[in-house]
């Protein structure tokens, strides 16, 4: 018997009834052994909502020794792609798991069949002939009772042979389907004479054309737990109302191994977020963003090509802990944790994404006139003295963001304008003299002077300035795309005030900046993470040459809002 394990390493110290349920298991000796497995369906990429499913069907299989194996719920063939099967195990992998196996539904289609005529033979189901939209109305509601099919007491060895008949394709999609019989006045809906196979005529990406009938979700998933031998069946809270089937179906059925047990935890939900499959997929259908990988999306290849990283979605999952209580948590508490690891482990970079031409016209020139290139010192990562130094060049020209410069200061303004000194990021002081201007009026050069004394950033008279300003040496300046991102939805909770999420899409949700940015910053690996000093994290695309995403801001959003928070909860005091 595998020794339970009393600290779980995945979320060490966080509260999770789900690992108290199964370390009681094994104590009492309910199960000898820990088996989970994870289950999606193939029918489109995986978002940070499976992030939490993944970490515990995973997580809960090495904390007891036991294992995980990834099982493709793929029974609607309409719907699913080969395409999506690979996704979905890159993902996986990216998250930092290995699926003890790679299983399909599919793959049991053979042992599912065997039972459905096992449970009709034994007349706890029938085939019935109405179509979809009767055998729903007849459901009845909540509250509203059931109506019985006029199919229900056909003698069992009539299911049979229509059964047999509907698996030999005799009858076209809808003519019939197979439904359990269970209790059509049952409170719970899900116990209704569910379906549990319907005709489909489709080619089938891993069975081919073998099967012209297919299981439902709730034929096929408790029954593939079973015959995988899996102990602990973990799913989200919407599937707190099927388990009285799923028990049903395994209550009724001779089961290769003990019997696994469903357990449902809170889904995970973030604000200004979807997480509907039908509606993401809408998204790229309608190409409101650039596809399933868009760094917008909260799926999890997004939010790898946005560049949090998954030791943030882990760490993120062990401070929220696990209930059986539904809550939306705040993007930005997720985004502090992404920042906070990215402080450690980012380099430091100088990019500019607004240039605008700073000249210092005191610079000096070498003897065949040519301006000295002098170079800098600065940390890679001040948080990481390992990490060293880089030489950046310095000159005359340079690039500083428009935004650092005012021609007519506002109040509080403590960047370059006309007189103003300011430090350049371990360089020199300048004080702005004069600006050039074209046609419009625009301010596209200044024109400043350096204080030559000032070498480093620091005055040996003590003087001090206000404000401490990157830049980028022109002549050494590499091009470069950045895309800024607010968030896709305005809403906290899309759709909150009109049932439409999608009514609260955010049009300006991207912004595309032309940057110049220090030549170092050519030399970074796809998908890397640097720090723009003063900007924030941004992670270079992995297909397209020299795009960076900003992965987040250096302001901690989420601390602003928990001291409103807390203010607010003072004042009503």
């Amino acid at each position: 018997m595998t020794t339970p394990a009393t600290t779980p390493e995945t979320f060490p110290g966080a509260s999770d009834f789900v690992r108290e349920i199964v370390r009681e298991d094994l104590a009492d000796g309910t199960y000898a052994r820990v088996q989970t497995r994870f289950p999606p369906e193939p029918n489109g990429y995986l978002h940070i909502g499976h992030a939490k499913a993944i970490f515990q069907d995973f997580g809960v299989a090495e904390d007891f020794g036991g294992v995980c194996k990834l099982r493709l719920d793929d029974t609607n063939p309409e719907s699913e792609e080969v395409e999506y099967v690979e996704a979905i195990v890159e993902d996986i992998e990216w998250l930092g798991f290995e699926p003890a196996e790679v299983l399909h539904a599919s793959d049991y289609f053979g042992q599912l069949y065997e039972w459905a005529e096992y449970l009709v033979d034994r007349g706890l189901a029938y085939v019935d002939e109405q179509d979809a939209e009767t055998i729903s109305q007849q459901r009845g509601g909540y509250g509203a009772p059931g109506v019985e099919s006029p199919f229900r007491d056909r003698p069992p060895v009539e299911s049979l042979d229509l059964l047999r008949r509907m698996r030999a394709g005799e009858f076209p999609d809808g003519a019939m389907a197979l439904r359990a019989k269970i209790d059509m006045q049952s409170d719970n809906m899900w116990l209704r004479d569910p379906v549990m196979y319907r005709i489909r005529h489709a080619h089938h990406h891993n069975t081919g054309d073998e099967w012209v009938i297919y299981p439902t979700y709730d034929w096929a998933h408790g029954q593939s737990d079973a015959i995988e031998g899996v102990t602990h069946s973990m799913c989200t809270l919407e599937f707190d109302v099927h388990r009285p089937l799923y028990d049903w179906f395994l209550d009724h059925l001779p089961l290769p191994y003990d019997r696994p047990k469903q357990i449902e935890f809170a889904r995970l939900e973030f604000t200004h977020t979807v997480t509907s499959k039908r509606r993401l997929k809408k998204l790229v259908d309608d190409a409101v963003v650039d596809g399933w990988d868009d760094a917008r999306m909260p799926t999890l290849r997004g939010m790898r090509r946005r560049g949090y990283p998954a030791s943030a979605i882990k760490e993120f999952l062990h401070e929220i802990g696990n209930s059986r209580t539904n809550a939306r948590h705040a993007f930005e508490a997720f985004e502090a944790v992404v920042r906070r690891q990215l402080n450690l482990t980012a380099q430091r970079r100088m990019a500019v994404l607004e240039p605008l031409r700073l000249t210092l016209t005191n610079w000096p020139v070498d003897e065949a006139g040519e301006p000295v290139v002098e170079y800098v010192e600065l940390a890679n990562n001040p948080e990481n003295e390992d990490d060293g130094v880089r030489s950046v060049p310095f000159t005359g020209s340079l690039f500083i963001e428009r935004e650092d410069f005012a021609e007519v200061p506002p109040p509080r303004f403590f960047r370059l304008s006309p007189g103003r000194e300011v430090r350049l990021r371990g360089a020199y002081f300048v004080t702005a003299q004069d600006v050039v201007k074209d046609e419009d009026g625009t301010v596209v050069e200044v024109l400043a002077t350096f204080d030559p004394e000032t070498r480093g950033g620091n005055a040996p008279d003590g003087r001090r300035v206000k404000s401490t300003m990157h830049w980028v040496s022109a002549p050494h300046a590499v091009d470069a795309t950045a895309h800024l991102y607010d968030r896709l939805f305005t809403a906290e909770v899309p759709g909150g005030s009109t049932g439409e999420p999608l009514d609260d899409l955010n049009p300006t949700s991207r912004e595309v900046r032309h940057a110049k940015v220090e030549a170092a910053l050519a030399e970074v690996e796809p998908g890397e993470v640097v720090q723009f000093e003063r900007l924030g994290y941004f992670a270079l695309d992995p297909d397209a040459e020299m795009l960076f995403h900003r992965t987040v801001g250096l302001r901690d959003e989420w601390a602003a809002i928990q001291r409103a928070q807390q203010k607010r909860g003072q004042q009503k005091k």
